[in-house]
């Protein structure tokens, strides 16, 4: 065994290691692209699943407390009028500004147009 060990070449020996060395990283690379690969999709549906938990829980934390204490205001007295109507309101100036969006966007671009 000292024999073999002393007749090898050392070239031949770096080249072995630099072969073994340059396809562990290809390998390496081939992993890490198949887990990237398996993790995206993991991402992707954890963000989602965040976003819907957190929208949820923000949802129900603001419109529960505010239905019960809608529910517990007697509904003839001037604080239910009071929402009642600018509820109204807000509705009304949200139809009037749609109302303003699709008239502009049906209005014919003068810069379109160029007098002549």
């Amino acid at each position: 065994m000292g024999d073999e060990m002393t007749t090898m070449d050392p070239l031949a020996t770096v080249a072995d290691a630099m072969r073994n060395a340059a396809q562990a990283a290809r390998d390496g690379a081939a992993d890490a692209k198949a887990r990237a690969e398996r993790a995206v999709p993991e991402v992707g549906l954890f963000l989602s699943r965040f976003a819907y938990t957190t929208s949820y829980a923000v949802s129900y934390g603001v419109v529960f407390p505010t239905m019960l204490l809608v529910r517990s205001i007697p509904r003839d007295n001037p604080v239910f009028h009071g929402l009642q109507d600018g509820g109204a309101a807000a509705v009304a100036m949200l139809d009037e500004m749609r109302r303003k969006r699709e008239e502009q966007a049906a209005e014919p671009s003068l810069e379109a147009h160029p007098a002549s």
